[in-house]
């Protein structure tokens, strides 16, 4: 029996509001360095579990793309219909902003936290960069790192792969992989929805800043989804 839309729409939904809200709260509630915090490597692992987890929950009903630029690299790699597509969008984006609306509500809850000051796990670069890193630097970093991540999703997913029932594992693995590296540069995106609701609620520079972290995953979604079609899976 063929999922319907309405449930492939909610499964998107609600997995991209768990990533975020599992995420970008593992950063803002519990990101602090020193014994109270389970620092850089913690907020990795969050990141990648949230993956993981919802591979395994959601992955039989949508595919667990929760993703923009999954969805959009599963299109040009002819795994997936424009049409459908846009639905999942529509849900990832609405799911991001839940997750980060969920967290705002939770996070609030502490008296000395500050939307200004302590922010939603949103991405950014320059002043806004973890480390201070260029928008030069966070560009690249956005396309190479969202160019693996599809890699992986590709290669793991593929019919061809004999251990695709670990699929789940190799995908929120590579995620976590990929936080560890780019933390510092961006805060990590390689997923529009993951930073339009974040960006969305905290606004300013945050808001005016998203561009990159909508343009770059894409960018290196596609000539992810092309490497993998052309070349790397080419009969």
């Amino acid at each position: 029996m063929e999922t319907s839309k309405l449930s492939k729409f909610s499964a998107e939904f609600l997995g991209t509001l768990v990533l975020v809200l599992m995420g970008c709260g593992s950063a803002v509630i519990a990101g602090a360095n020193g014994t109270t915090g389970v620092g850089l490597l913690g907020i990795s692992f969050a990141f990648g579990l949230s993956v993981t987890a919802m591979a395994y929950a959601i992955g039989h009903i949508s595919g667990c793309h929760i993703n923009p630029a999954i969805s959009i690299g599963m299109v040009i790699a002819g795994r997936m219909k424009i049409s459908e597509a846009a639905y999942y969008i529509v849900a990832q984006v609405l799911g991001g902003i839940a997750g980060a609306f969920i967290l705002l509500q939770i996070a609030s809850g502490k008296p000395e936290y500050s939307l200004a000051a302590n922010g939603l796990g949103q991405n950014g670069f320059e002043a806004l960069s973890p480390q201070h890193y260029s928008l030069h630097a966070g560009f690249i970093a956005e396309i190479v790192l969202t160019f693996i991540f599809l890699l992986v999703i590709f290669g793991s997913t593929s019919t061809k792969n004999i251990n695709g029932g670990f699929a789940g594992l190799a995908i929120g693995l590579s995620l976590t992989l990929i936080h560890i590296v780019g933390i510092p540069v961006t805060g990590v995106s390689v997923n529009p929805a993951r930073s339009i609701g974040p960006a969305l609620l905290v606004g300013g520079q945050a808001l005016s800043q998203v561009w990159l972290f909508i343009v770059a995953p894409i960018i290196g979604a596609a000539l992810s989804a092309l490497v993998w079609k052309t070349v790397l899976e080419k009969n």
